[in-house]
């Protein structure tokens, strides 16, 4: 059989003791590498364990019990990441000014790319991207025929992403 499993999975747990004792240690470092802080590695090893515990009555259910450990406490663990990046984002408002130097760099990134393209390449992605025309307002527009102004637009994209 070529079972993933760990070792301690594969053998009958005795008890929440017993499995408590075989593993708080190895969660402890895999948290405490994880987390790189013994205060958050110890927290979070807590509330694994206590997780387990509420579950010990159903834990027939529980296929990998210490596979169920280790989940609970990364899942935890990532829980409180996003919780942090979330607080720090309403913390610190990033409402930066903006520069209008950069703006007229990409303006004229934009048109150098621009002028790369045919002039009805360029007629047909303005129509349609920058002005927000469906392809049949620009074909009457531009004179020719709807399924032409997306061809024509497909292609200006297709050259816009190669270069």
């Amino acid at each position: 059989m070529s079972s993933a499993a760990s070792p301690e999975a594969a053998a009958p747990v005795a008890s929440f003791d017993v499995l408590f004792e075989d593993q708080h240690e190895r969660l402890y470092r895999a948290l405490y590498f994880v987390t790189g802080n013994r205060y958050d590695a110890e927290e979070l090893m807590q509330d694994a364990f206590l997780r387990l515990w509420e579950r010990w009555d159903r834990i027939d259910r529980i296929g990998d019990p210490v596979g169920y450990l280790f989940k609970v406490a990364l899942n935890g663990f990532r829980m409180r990441a996003r919780r942090a990046r979330t607080a720090a984002r309403r913390l610190v408002k990033a409402e930066q000014e903006p520069d209008p130097f950069e703006a007229i760099e990409e303006r004229e990134d934009l048109r150098r790319l621009m002028l790369g393209l045919t002039a009805r390449q360029r007629a047909a992605l303005v129509l349609v991207d920058v002005l927000g025309y469906g392809s049949e307002q620009a074909a009457d527009i531009m004179g020719i025929r709807p399924t032409t102004v997306r061809v024509l637009a497909s292609q200006g994209r297709a050259a816009l992403r190669a270069t």
